[in-house]
This record gives structure tokens, sequence and C-alpha cells, in this order.
């Protein structure tokens, strides 16, 4: 898997126009398996469910809306959250999508232990947490086996307050945090995006590797 950085401030339709893409090149053969990170503008999405309760009034919400086809309620993106997009063909790591989502929390685990932060996931609950406070959110959507979308992980401060205008993945009362606040430090964006995509390509070859033979 490779890695490409896409600056900060990426519009929403931007990116997603690319996983589409991207999508369609992986599915000819013509392209390989890619990570896409980046910081995007501020945007607030949510998946594709008749329940949109999690995003309260959306007149009344100070970014726009994209709703995508991932699972799960509404988030926030924007300055200061590290987002990665990996597009996989998930036939070559066994087609569990649920084994996925693990893979891609271990891997948001790993990468703030190198911080000095201890996080885990939550039992029923998609996304890394550190004690009962949400640092990162995922959701992925697959077509044929490829996947798109993918995590967010909040880095700087600024990532934080928007996430007051809505429900956050329809958890009430959940609190975010980020790695800034948790750890002490102050690395940025892109380096913590590095690291990640590191966790993240070493856990697929591993899972690949332990597959039953065909």
């Amino acid at each position: 898997m490779i890695s490409r950085w896409l600056g900060t401030n990426v519009p929403y339709q931007d990116a997603l126009q690319l996983q589409e893409e991207h999508i369609r090149r992986i599915r000819s053969g013509g392209t390989s398996e890619t990570i896409f990170l980046m910081e995007h503008a501020p945007v607030y999405t949510i998946g594709r469910t008749r329940d949109q309760s999690s995003l309260g009034e959306t007149s009344d919400l100070p970014h726009p809306v994209f709703e995508i086809n991932r699972g799960g309620q509404a988030t926030y993106h924007g300055p200061g959250q590290l987002i990665g997009y990996p597009i996989l063909d998930l036939q070559n790591y066994g087609r569990d999508l649920h084994t996925y989502l693990r893979l891609l929390e271990d891997a948001l685990v790993a990468t703030l232990s190198d911080f000095g932060v201890t996080a885990q996931n939550r039992e029923g609950l998609t996304g890394v947490w550190v004690e009962n406070r949400k640092i990162a959110s995922i959701g992925v959507g697959v077509r044929r086996w490829v996947t798109m979308h993918g995590f967010a992980l909040n880095i700087r401060p600024e990532s934080l307050p928007p996430f007051l205008r809505i429900t956050p993945c329809g958890i009430d009362g959940v609190t975010t945090t980020c790695l800034h606040h948790e750890s002490g430090l102050q690395p940025t964006t892109q380096e913590v995006g590095e690291i990640a995509q590191n966790y993240l390509s070493a856990k697929l070859a591993e899972l690949a590797e332990n597959l039953p033979a065909s």
C-alpha cells in the first residue's frame, strides 16, 4: 500500500471524487492500493440512514453536510484532524469487513501509543477512545470488496468545537478529545499520518500472510 498526503483544507467533494476514481482504477488493475491522507475543509458527514437526528437541525449547522455511503451517524471533519482514506481490495485480506474495521482501530491505537497515549476500542462501538473520550471515528464503504472512506483522528484542539453542534456518531453525551490534549505533545497531522500509515500497512501485511490457503 502506498501513501499520498493531499495537504490541508481539502474540499470534501474533491476527496470523494478522488476515491471514486481510484476505486475504478483498482477494479481494472490499473493502480496500487493507496491510503490518501489529508485535513479537510470543515464539513459534516452522515451515512445513508433514515434516522439523521444526530445532525440536529441541519439549517443551524455552520458547515456543509454530505450524506455518503458509509456506516454510522453524524461526524465532523475539518482542520486539525487527520483523515485517512484507504482504498483497498478486501479480496486480498479475507473479505471480512468486521476484521477490517477492527484492524483500522488497532492501527490507530498503536499510533497513539507512540505518543504515550493509551487508547482502546469499546465493545459494540466503532472508533477509538481514551477512557470515555472519543479521539477517532471510523466509517467505511465497500464496493465489490474495494473500500473507501476510512478514519478521522483528532490531532489538534481546533478539531473539537464543531462536534458540539451534533451528536457525534449518534452517541448521547460523548466527549471528544484530541492527541495534543492527551499527549501534551504537538506533532503535525502529517507526522501522525505517516505513523498511522506504517502501522496500517504492517497490520494488513500480517493479515494477508495469515489467511488460510485457498
